[in-house]
């Protein structure tokens, strides 16, 4: 856990916290802008598709969601990022919680997976997220506070065949925001990492094999969940894969190579 608590829910002025989320269009994005809106938090959604944010912005207020604002954004575009993100705080008064969640998941085998995948994976997994976390701190030190969270992966914790560009990808979040966060220990700056397993949305629906997979509802919830109680980093579910991770980090070659 955190060294610092705050439980996300309306300060005693009743003023409701935001949250900005990137790649909230669809999947774990859409699904933890539905989660917080029922939370009462007002909102800054971004994504490429501004139709899509537009129709989830009418769906959410028309259940009684706070402010939500929207804008179109494409992560890799380091000076949109921090455009988009001015535009939020001038339109929300503070960014209390910022969702790094953007990311795309090409898979293939090393050497026949096109290049140019590659090249999209890591400039959108990689450095957009880093574009957006580098936004995110300019204004919480400005304000004073923030929350950052990064949307990693149970991929992360082990090299996969034909995962290899994903799973790189996904560690470099986890690396960068283990660095991030001894830089803002003590602080009221809280970081925090969470890695999904297998949760049922677009990016995975084609995998061959999906172990353990939960719905997007049931995701969400647990997502948000962790959030509020501002862990330090978590898998998602924890069970299994808080065990699962342990034991693929130490299995041999071998075994992992028989994996595809």
């Amino acid at each position: 856990m955190t060294h610092q608590k705050r439980d996300g829910k309306p300060d005693p002025q009743g003023a409701a916290k935001s949250v900005f989320i990137t790649g909230a269009s669809s999947g774990l994005g859409r699904q933890m802008a539905i989660e917080f809106s029922r939370r009462g938090y007002r909102m800054a959604l971004t994504a490429r598709r501004l139709d899509v944010l537009m129709a989830l912005q009418t769906e959410l207020q028309a259940e009684g969601g706070k402010a939500v604002f929207v804008a179109t954004l494409d992560v890799t575009d380091e000076a949109a990022v921090a455009q988009v993100f001015s535009q939020a705080r001038a339109h929300l008064g503070s960014l209390d919680i910022v969702v790094a969640n953007a990311g795309i998941g090409h898979h293939g085998t090393i050497g026949k997976l096109p290049f140019e995948r590659v090249r999209d994976t890591i400039n959108t997994n990689v450095i957009g997220f880093m574009a957006t976390v580098d936004a995110a701190m300019f204004h919480f030190k400005e304000q004073g506070h923030g929350h950052l969270v990064g949307i990693s992966s149970v991929a992360a914790f082990r090299g996969m065949p034909a995962g290899g560009v994903y799973g790189a990808s996904k560690a470099a979040v986890t690396t960068y925001l283990e660095s991030l966060r001894a830089e803002t220990h003590s602080s009221p700056i809280v970081v925090t990492t969470l890695s999904p397993g297998f949760i049922d949305t677009p990016i995975n629906r084609g995998a061959k094999s999906r172990p353990f997979v939960i719905g997007v509802e049931r995701g969400g919830k647990l997502l948000v969940d962790l959030i509020e109680r501002q862990v330090e980093q978590a898998t998602v579910p924890r069970w299994p894969w808080s065990v699962v991770a342990r034991v693929m980090a130490v299995l041999p070659t071998s075994v992992i190579a028989k994996l595809r």
